[in-house]
């Protein structure tokens, strides 16, 4: 997937503002992981609350939190 500087700093915003929520209750972790996992999902087409939903797996695959 190529996405271009003009996409790419609004999506950093959004994953910024989303990533707040999850930050308050995660174990520690690094942010990236979590902002590229959103990113990659709405630069896919991923709603606002998917990609939110998508770096949450990503993040339990990560941590090895999954069920």
């Amino acid at each position: 997937m190529d996405i271009d500087l003009d996409t790419l700093v609004p999506l950093l915003r959004e994953a910024e503002e989303h990533h707040g929520a999850y930050e308050a209750v995660a174990p520690p972790h690094h942010w990236s992981d979590w902002y590229g996992a959103y990113i990659i999902a709405r630069a896919g087409g991923a709603t606002s609350d998917d990609a939110v939903i998508a770096a949450g797996k990503h993040m339990d695959d990560v941590l090895g939190t999954s069920s």
